[in-house]
């Protein structure tokens, strides 16, 4: 088929939420059409062996590679030629958007946390935000076969609001490293957990994927297959069923409707020679990302309507969250001068510390409502520009001061949970279009006084860690208005088309099919109804397993 052939279904984006819908689709028998406003890619181009000396600047980020050199995101960044988005007075925002096939999960880090019973219903915990219209416990098989089938490495270990995995499920995680052992002895002492990551990385076979062999940083794409990206997986597993046809350089910018307020495709421009198509389903998929999702909604206004699609409950573009951000450093003497190795390993998390908090979070102890975790990075790793930052001197003596200290510093990340708020949203800019003629995005973004308290209590935490381990900050804590992220900068945002328990307050069902459109599903991270501290990727391929399997029941028994 073509993409000017009606299709069962027309899935808009092929990241995480686009191709397993994609796939379960095709698996099912369907024939789908994926449009993709990104080019073509491989991961067959991944330079996955080369050394940060082989590039220009030791492969540090640029404007035009911004994650770096050897980065998989072969088009894309926070800022795009010919595609502005514009931000409110006194809102900072960042939007990151990856143009290619296999979107964000070609470069992602692959931290695959599971959501909790507390996380699925924050509101009746306590008050704050919205709870989702589904359970931990209607979600939990739904992980089980998104985690088996990406392929998902880590341990159960039992700990509130971090539900295990079912049996046999994980992959076996890899052994800790010298300083993550260290870490964790501290941890003991102070009660704070340090225990396995998970991590959508293979330590053992599964179908033509290969185990990782550690030798690559999992950000430049993996063409093993090993480091889970779509790219490897749902994408040619979904073409290997003969039923799905895929349209790069495709520009979706509006929902289309018949005279009954059913979708019936799609408008889009195609890139490469500007004109204006139309791709024709019975089912629309929206998975263009959480910002790209809630654009065409509000640019589809149907009859002149300036709301825009689906949004009969005006909640498109409202409840834009992100994660929380900050980080420190320290050093460690105690990590000097360890004999050289290659201590790569996954290259990435195999050791992190889970929010370990929530009972002194209901007694009181603690001011802020939510919770966050600690991503934990070290290791020697392959030197980059500014190795021996903080270090004086020159010559003999500064090599041989960044020598003895080489691998002795170890970072805290925070990534924590955000609470919707009425300041962050977006909107579309009537005044400002983007080189195909498309009105863009504005948006709104503002912090509460609940991720602030956060960002103090992890420094304080960590600062208590970092004492107890004998080690020295590497800067002191900020105050935490500056020491927090911006909006967005984190990739982690979502919420703009919520999903619900009632029409007159959320976008979409618990299966992510909008209330006003019957045949208009949403499959990406714009149906969050909260931003747990829980990487978002997982959950999202989680949910569209979930709508997609709905979808097909629907369309096999005439519904749709």
């Amino acid at each position: 088929m073509t993409p000017d052939d009606p299709h069962d279904a027309v899935v808009v984006g092929s990241g995480a939420g686009g191709a397993m819908a994609a796939w379960m689709l095709a698996k099912a028998g369907a024939s789908v059409l994926m449009l993709e406003a990104g080019r073509n890619y491989s991961p067959d181009e991944s330079p996955m062996l080369n050394m940060a000396m082989d590039a220009p600047l030791r492969g540090v980020g640029t404007p035009d590679k911004e994650f770096g050199f050897y980065d998989a995101t072969v088009d894309g960044g926070w800022n795009m030629p010919g595609e502005p988005y514009t931000m409110a007075e006194g809102s900072e925002f960042m939007w990151w958007r990856s143009r290619m096939l296999g979107g964000r999960t070609n470069h992602w880090a692959r931290n695959s946390f599971r959501m909790g019973e507390y996380d699925f219903k924050p509101k009746t915990r306590d008050g704050l935000g919205e709870d989702w219209p589904v359970t931990y416990e209607d979600m939990a098989p739904w992980y089980d076969r998104t985690e088996k089938l990406v392929g998902v490495y880590g341990s159960n270990d039992g700990l509130e609001n971090h539900p295990n995995s079912g049996p046999g499920v994980l992959q076996p995680p890899p052994k800790f490293r010298v300083w993550e052992t260290f870490l964790k002895a501290g941890g003991d002492a102070l009660n704070i957990p340090v225990v396995a990551a998970r991590r959508a990385i293979l330590t053992k076979k599964i179908d033509e994927r290969s185990p990782c062999y550690w030798a690559s940083a999992c950000g430049r794409g993996c063409s093993i297959g090993a480091a889970f990206q779509t790219t490897t997986s749902f994408i040619p597993w979904a073409q290997a069923t003969g039923k799905l046809t895929i349209a790069t350089g495709a520009m979706v910018y509006e929902v289309l409707l018949d005279a009954n307020g059913k979708a019936t495709g799609v408008r889009y421009i195609d890139k490469a020679t500007g004109a204006h198509k139309e791709a024709k389903g019975r089912v629309v998929v929206l998975a263009a990302s959480t910002g790209e999702t809630a654009r065409i909604l509000l640019n589809s206004q149907v009859a002149g309507r300036s709301e825009g699609l689906a949004n009969s409950s005006g909640q498109v573009g409202r409840n834009l969250m992100d994660t929380v951000g900050s980080s420190v450093s320290a050093y460690f003497p105690q990590l000097e001068g360890r004999p050289r190795y290659n201590e790569d390993g996954a290259m990435g998390l195999h050791a992190y510390i889970p929010f370990w908090d929530y009972k002194r979070i209901q007694s009181g102890e603690v001011d802020t409502p939510r919770g966050y975790h600690v991503e934990i990075g070290g290791s020697f790793g392959d030197p980059g520009m500014g190795v021996g930052g903080g270090l004086d001197g020159y010559g003999s003596s500064l090599r041989a001061d960044v020598k003895r200290r080489y691998g002795s510093r170890i970072g805290f990340t925070q990534r924590g949970e955000m609470i919707p708020n009425a300041n962050s949203f977006c909107s579309i800019d009537t005044n400002t279009k983007d080189r195909f003629g498309i009105p863009v995005l504005k948006f709104n973004f503002a912090w509460s006084d609940h991720e602030l308290k956060q960002v103090t209590h992890f420094q304080k935490s960590m600062k208590e860690l970092i004492d107890k381990l004998g080690g020295t900050l590497v800067s002191e804590p900020l105050d935490p208005s500056k020491a927090i992220s911006k909006g967005g900068e984190i990739i982690h945002e979502v919420g703009t088309a919520r999903m619900g328990a009632d029409a007159r307050s959320s976008v979409t069902n618990q299966f992510g099919k909008t209330w006003d459109v019957d045949n208009l599903y949403i499959t990406d991270g714009s149906v969050f109804a909260s931003k747990a501290h829980k990487n978002p990727t997982i959950t999202i391929m989680a949910l569209a397993m979930r709508s997609s399997d709905n979808i097909v029941t629907r369309l096999r028994t005439g519904e749709l």
